[in-house]
């Protein structure tokens, strides 16, 4: 009989587990690029504690893009981990899926810094919230495919997908409600983004 290669590709889990390690490795140690340690220049020279504290302030948009970012990642590491950890194997389909989620991982440092230097404009918003959505709705349909597909663990019930589905989705309407504030001011919008993130650390849904 036949044997297509679509059949048996992209099967181990602990590969797809090992990649994503490493671009969630490499992605949240990329974000701390954009932090720069003050220098002394002709129109900003720093010469007291003062001088340094205001060049340290006006790092406060890059470190505000920082935390949120670092949190944004530890979050959607400990949800595609559970997943995985509920799945027996994977196939093509599923390991595709997980890379696009993971390029979704790897655009994380380019949004962070374009939302760290325009902080207060609104598409810098709007493309790191294009970038949490992206991450949001892979997880989803990983966790939908996988389903149908039969490569999901015995033990994996009815009421633990929904417990997955449901924190993916309330999440993604909490985020959207925040990048939707930045009609009103981008900084309320980033302190919904993190908001969310507390309660997906501290809260038990």
């Amino acid at each position: 009989m036949r044997t297509y290669y679509t059949r048996i590709a992209g099967q181990s889990l602990e590969r797809l587990a090992a990649i994503s390690d490493g671009i969630f490795a490499v992605g949240m140690t990329l974000l701390v690029l954009d932090l720069h340690i003050p220098v002394s220049t002709t129109s900003r020279p720093i010469h007291t504690e003062a001088d340094l504290w205001g060049a340290f302030v006006s790092l406060s948009p890059n470190l505000l893009a920082y935390f949120t970012s670092f949190l944004m990642l530890g979050v959607f590491w400990i949800g595609q981990q559970t997943q995985l950890n509920h799945f027996t194997r994977s196939d093509r389909t599923l390991t595709w899926i997980h890379l696009i989620f993971l390029l979704g991982v790897s655009l994380m440092p380019f949004s962070t810094g374009l939302l760290g230097a325009f902080i207060t404009f609104r598409l810098a918003l709007v493309v790191y919230w294009l970038n949490i959505l992206l991450l949001g709705v892979m997880l989803l349909v990983s966790i939908r495919y996988a389903w149908r597909a039969g490569l999901v663990k015995e033990e994996t019930t009815a009421a633990i997908r929904s417990s997955l589905e449901r924190r993916i989705v309330i999440s993604q309407v909490l985020y959207a409600f925040g990048a939707l504030l930045c009609v009103i001011n981008n900084y309320w919008s980033i302190a919904v983004i993190v908001l969310v993130q507390l309660v997906n650390f501290f809260v038990r849904w």
